[in-house]
């Protein structure tokens, strides 16, 4: 089946905020199946977003719409889609009861009339309530065409989708359709999809599809059968052959990031960890502990952004310093070894380079790094160029990454 996407609000327009409920959707969508074929972004104009949802009704066999339906004067998303699709609305005296409720719960107040219109609904439709919020979705299905409408705020979006919609769009699609992401880091995906281009080429269920991501890539496996486990069994010799072809590359299958991988590895260890960070001012402590149970495995860690931070704190000695800069091997080495005492971790990492926008005072260029890990056995490091004209962000973003693959690779006793 085929769907489009039809954002509503003029503040996407404008660039206020970005449409990230479009990703989302389109996202999932495509793991059960459904391919979107158009994103639409329409105002709060009642005439554009009829011409929009007649257009979309003669292309698509699933229309979502995402905004409008808010208690005030210009949230027209039902009143339209109901006009364009001849159906009449009415009260929904539970769902209204629902608003009252989640007004006087969440807000401490009773519920103002304005919002009575969010509980009018299309007649004869699939009601979505919406525990998260006052705006309640809905779907119907008219001339062959399924219109789901879902509130605009990502996180009532997100969950009304994945604990209302999907359940009704799974109704509509035959058989199960299974994903398994494999997370690359350390080629590119170009270079990925050099390595598996024959498999990609000739599969059609499962099939193989690469995606870039920020500084690494991933390669979506996905099959479409009568059972889950039919799926699986499709699956499993396929993912095992990409984890063949690209080697060590691959950090995982089904994980979210590289900090998950190398805080499970500790986990199993048990072993500790600290971080000493110079460019990446703190990134690698603030992406390790947004990791739940983070405090099993980090003790803690030093932002050294100056020489006098280094030399005062970490202890590290101004010789050195003072002899081949900040942005150097012995330096990375020393801040390692300082930051794993100073902590008393297992294993400390440390950071320090260039982010930019220029070269420092050494002539190190925008992007290099010196990565080092201590343990008790003694520290490696790594010289890394992590890319000039890419911004700091991405610099720092790269940089904080490699620390997490160098950890993950030492715990796996792989070449690092």
């Amino acid at each position: 089946m085929t769907a489009e996407l039809i954002a509503v609000g003029t503040e996407l327009l404008l660039g206020n905020i970005a449409n990230t409920d479009a990703q989302f959707l389109s996202e999932k969508l495509s793991a059960m199946g459904i391919t979107v074929h158009h994103h639409t972004v329409v105002g709060d104009n009642p005439h554009r977003l009829a011409g929009a949802l007649e257009t979309a009704r003669k292309r698509a066999d699933i229309i979502i719409t995402t905004g409008g339906l808010g208690p005030t004067y210009d949230d027209l998303t039902k009143q339209t889609i109901c006009q364009t699709f001849g159906r009449e609305m009415e009260l929904h005296e539970n769902i209204l009861e629902e608003i009252r409720t989640w007004f006087r719960t969440k807000m401490g107040k009773e519920m103002p009339e304005n919002n009575v219109q969010q509980a009018m609904l299309p007649v004869d439709c699939t009601v979505f309530d919406n525990p998260v919020g006052t705006a309640p979705g809905c779907a119907f299905e008219e001339d062959g065409v399924h219109v789901l409408m879902l509130p605009g705020p990502p996180f009532e979006c997100r969950y009304m989708f994945e604990n209302r919609a999907a359940r009704y769009l799974e109704k509509l699609t035959a058989g199960v359709i299974v994903s398994h992401e494999i997370r690359i880091f350390g080629m590119g995906e170009s270079s990925v999809e050099e390595a598996l281009r024959e498999p990609m080429t000739r599969l059609t269920n499962p099939t193989l599809a690469p995606y870039a991501k920020l500084n690494e890539c991933m390669v979506r496996a996905t099959a479409k059968a009568e059972t889950r486990e039919k799926a699986e069994e499709m699956l499993a010799p396929l993912v095992e052959q990409v984890r063949e072809t690209l080697g060590d590359v691959v950090y995982g299958v089904d994980v979210d990031s590289l900090e998950e991988v190398a805080s499970r590895l500790l986990r199993e260890r048990g072993l500790t960890l600290s971080a000493a960070e110079s460019c990446t001012g703190g990134l690698i402590a603030k992406r390790i502990t947004d990791l739940p149970g983070a405090s099993q495995v980090f003790r803690g860690g030093v932002v050294s952004y100056t020489n006098g931070v280094k030399a005062g704190v970490l202890g590290v000695p101004e010789e050195l310093l003072e002899r081949y800069g900040a942005v150097s091997e012995p330096v990375a080495r020393a801040m390692a070894e300082c930051c794993r005492r100073l902590c008393g971790s297992d294993l400390a990492v440390a950071v320090t380079g260039v982010a930019g926008p220029d070269r420092d005072d050494r002539g190190n260029e925008v992007g290099v790094v010196y990565i080092a890990l201590a343990g008790e056995d003694g520290t490696i490091c790594q010289k890394l160029s992590c890319g000039r004209g890419r911004g700091r962000n991405r610099v720092r973003s790269a940089a904080a990454s490699s620390a997490f693959d160098m950890l993950r690779r030492w715990l796996l006793g792989l070449p690092v």
